[in-house]
């Protein structure tokens, strides 16, 4: 990809794959390995899967490629590729500095449920579950939960830990690394899959998850399903723009953007088959809730022979899904530094880094001294709030933001975003879609944002 050097300074990826990993480890995270069976389980299995299938293609993959071709026509992060493709005299790049602080905002509750996943790791290599029944397990995690200081060490860590990597360079540090986490994370994940699928007693979760009976898919499940396609990609915020501006026009981005949601899709369905049919073995409710990960998991791990080895490759698999995530928008904002304020790299990691971990804490003293702060009712947390005013607010209305100035001529246009989409070899971007883009997608994302306030304050 370095033949692109000749116009722009810009320092770009190596190599095609590594933009494909980045961009697919920045979307694939938490939401793929917990929410996903979570909800898939609650709202009717393999019908569930079907409806949210649909809506990935026409919701979250159009959005998708907008950010990216803004990221690459622009070449910059969000604030600036707006600022250039702006008409003279439109204000579009405003919304981009909302969208670096919602990445803070993200970064700020997502260090610390990303620090869980390395504290389990290292509390399966020990043996902290081995004799354990199904109710001190659930104790384990709710005394966990109340020890403040530790929560804020691994969440430290992790921060410590995107700030070294996006430092050592784009190359170097962000394309390595996110080469060797999702290399590690598929290879984990399959091995846990075939583990989950030979065990006595999995036929029925599997048949529940890929056997669609459409009779027990309620409106709720349907709007379920629609959420999670919307927010699965997270886009809206940047978080692909930047990865946009780091490649060059050789392929087309619908190609490019297909692509990287399959590799997202595939770690959200193999999730899913890790999880169904495990728990189908051992009688366990795959729709328990936010405890599935870190309560119900760690009890069929209890069961299973070899539980140790397959509960610390879970775990271990959990750390890098998180990891990349926290990699990647920890390179948004600290690209924002570099092209906003001239930093270098090394300073604007630092800077972040240390941003990121003191604004984090409030979401660890949210479970522990803070923990009378509950603003949405009781057993709610700071870090409710904070995903609160990301998730329903700051993706949508940044996922709308940019419906709308791909789309009509106040922003950017559709014939400039066709033009540059289109660059490249590969799968075009369907124009008849035009009308469905400009005037249908604009009205499910306010709605996916009244709903979600709604939802939330009843």
């Amino acid at each position: 990809m370095a033949g692109d050097t000749a116009d722009t300074n810009r320092e770009l990826l190596a190599t095609r794959i590594g933009f494909l990993l980045v961009s697919a480890g920045c979307a694939i995270g938490l939401g793929n390995i917990w929410r996903f069976p979570f909800i898939a389980g609650k709202y009717g299995g393999a019908a569930f899967v079907v409806v949210y299938l649909a809506f990935l293609l026409i919701l979250g993959l159009p959005i998708l490629i907008m950010e990216f071709a803004t990221g690459r026509a622009g070449r910059q992060n969000i604030a600036g590729s707006l600022r250039k493709l702006e008409p003279t005299g439109k204000r579009w790049h405003l919304f981009g500095y909302i969208a670096i602080i919602g990445n803070v905002i993200l970064l700020m509750f997502y260090t610390t449920v990303a620090g869980w996943g390395f504290a389990y790791f290292y509390y399966m290599v020990k043996g902290s579950f081995i004799y354990l029944d199904p109710s001190e397990i659930g104790i384990f995690f709710d005394l966990f939960m109340g020890r403040t200081m530790e929560m804020i060490t691994w969440m430290a860590l992790v921060v410590g830990l995107g700030a070294f990597i996006c430092s050592v360079g784009l190359q170097k540090g962000v394309e390595r690394a996110g080469k060797v986490m999702m290399s590690g994370l598929f290879f984990i994940l399959v091995i846990l899959v075939i583990r989950s699928v030979t065990l006595p007693g999995a036929a029925e979760g599997i048949s529940f998850y890929l056997d669609p009976d459409f009779s027990s898919l309620s409106w709720k499940g349907i709007y379920a399903a629609m959420t999670q396609a919307f927010f699965t990609l997270s886009v809206g915020v940047g978080g692909m723009t930047i990865f946009g501006s780091y490649i060059n026009k050789d392929h087309s981005l619908t190609g490019e953007s297909l692509k990287i949601t399959f590799l997202d899709t595939s770690i959200a369905l193999m999730a899913g088959l890790m999880i169904f049919p495990a728990c189908s073995a051992f009688g366990v409710d795959v729709g328990s809730g936010p405890g599935l990960l870190f309560v119900t998991l760690p009890n069929v791990f209890n069961q299973m022979p070899a539980g140790i080895l397959w509960g610390t490759l879970f775990f271990l698999f959990l750390a890098f899904a998180s990891m990349s995530t926290v990699m990647g928008i920890s390179e948004n904002v600290i690209a924002f530094s570099i092209d906003e304020w001239g930093w270098g790299r090394k300073k604007a990691s630092l800077l972040t880094g240390v941003s990121i971990f003191i604004l984090s804490i409030p979401c660890c003293l949210g479970f522990g001294p803070l923990s009378w702060f509950q603003p949405f009712g009781e057993g709610t947390s700071i870090l409710d709030l904070e995903d609160f005013i990301f998730t329903n607010n700051i993706l949508p209305i940044g996922a709308l933001t940019l419906v709308l100035f791909c789309s009509y001529s106040f922003g950017w246009g559709w014939n400039n975003f066709i033009q540059e989409t289109d660059s490249g070899k590969g799968v075009k971007f369907p124009t008849q879609a035009r009308p469905y883009i400009k005037y249908i997608l604009p009205l499910i994302i306010v709605f996916i944002l009244v709903r979600g306030w709604i939802g939330t304050l009843s």
